[in-house]
């Protein structure tokens, strides 16, 4: 299953390379319900479409993110604090009389002080790097949906909690970030064909254990070991992934849009690094009808997830 992507997250290049109209009004409230406390992730490249905000929207969206930021930093800084405070009383201890807490304290502190140092410096990073782009479960990232024949881009969060199930679902199925094809007309059949979108990305990056990656079978007494696979097309080329949403609620509950990618069986070349699912990435003439499939017949959204664009994935090891 793809567990993480990298994600063409430039609002208005988006708006413009797909003639879709941006719901800025959806991406403040994203934000603002982010800087009032709520658990929403989002990756750096999102954020930087309000670094130079031009209308009273995206000012007031760059004051949520702004305002989240300052928060974060004035937490990790006196969690800072509190950990050298930890190592010093540690030491001032150790000073008087050896004890294994004392010794502890100061590794677990040193440890946690380092972790909070290099989280400042990454929120102090101006650069831009691949990781800025990335989303994983339970992530939002801007998805093209349709609504009322117009191309509409929208921040939903990456696992699909559908319409009538309970607000945990995603802890009891973690998996629910990924729709399998061949499940469409089970699990997911309250969308499939009628709740499209699809999500625009450069790359993504598989789990995979390492004695499958190898072709070999696990030692006797030997624990399976986990690796990152990194996969990109050849020649380099974004990729529309075929994706379903729904729109959830509930009383007392903050409302979600959410989707999931669809997935099918492997390419060879992806087969053959030990992993056995593949996103379906369709080919950009089906755009329009894969948002808009109400009335497309079954054979026709087939057709569509069947006839995919199918590049040839390089891969290397992440880091």
């Amino acid at each position: 299953m793809c567990f993480s992507a990298r994600v063409r997250q430039n609002l208005k290049h988006l708006s413009r390379r797909y003639e879709a109209e941006v719901d800025w009004a959806a991406f403040e409230e994203l934000y603002r319900r982010r800087a009032e406390g709520e658990d929403i992730r989002a990756s750096r490249d999102l954020q930087r479409n309000f670094q130079h905000p031009e209308t009273d929207t995206e000012r007031r969206t760059a004051a949520y993110i702004g305002r989240y930021l300052k928060a974060k930093r004035d937490e990790w800084e006196k969690e800072i604090f509190a950990q050298r405070r930890r190592v010093a009383e540690a030491e001032e201890a150790l000073a008087k009389r050896e004890t294994k807490k004392a010794r502890e304290d100061i590794r677990i502190g040193t440890k946690k002080a380092q972790e909070y140092l290099d989280r400042l410096a990454d929120l102090r990073r101006t650069e831009s790097n691949s990781e800025d782009a990335r989303i994983f479960p339970l992530s939002f990232a801007p998805v093209l949906i349709a609504e009322e024949n117009r191309i509409i881009i929208k921040p939903m969060r990456y696992t699909c909690r559908l319409s009538g199930k309970p607000a945990d679902i995603e802890k009891r199925f973690p998996g629910i970030y990924n729709a399998r094809r061949d499940s469409l007309d089970e699990y997911w059949r309250a969308v499939y064909g009628r709740s499209h979108a699809v999500l625009v990305i450069s790359g993504f990056y598989e789990n995979v254990p390492e004695h499958l990656y190898q072709h070999r079978e696990l030692a006797p007494d030997e624990k399976e070991k986990n690796l990152v696979l990194e996969f990109d097309p050849r020649p380099e080329r974004d990729m529309l992934v075929a994706c379903l949403w729904d729109h959830w609620t509930q009383p007392g509950k903050p409302s979600l849009d959410s989707f999931a990618a669809i997935t099918d069986d492997p390419t060879p070349e992806v087969a053959a690094t030990g992993h056995q699912r593949t996103i379906i990435t369709i080919q950009e003439q089906y755009l329009s009808e894969w948002l808009s499939p109400r009335e497309l017949s079954e054979e026709r959204l087939q057709h569509i997830l069947s006839d995919k664009e199918l590049p040839y994935y390089v891969h290397q090891i992440a880091a």
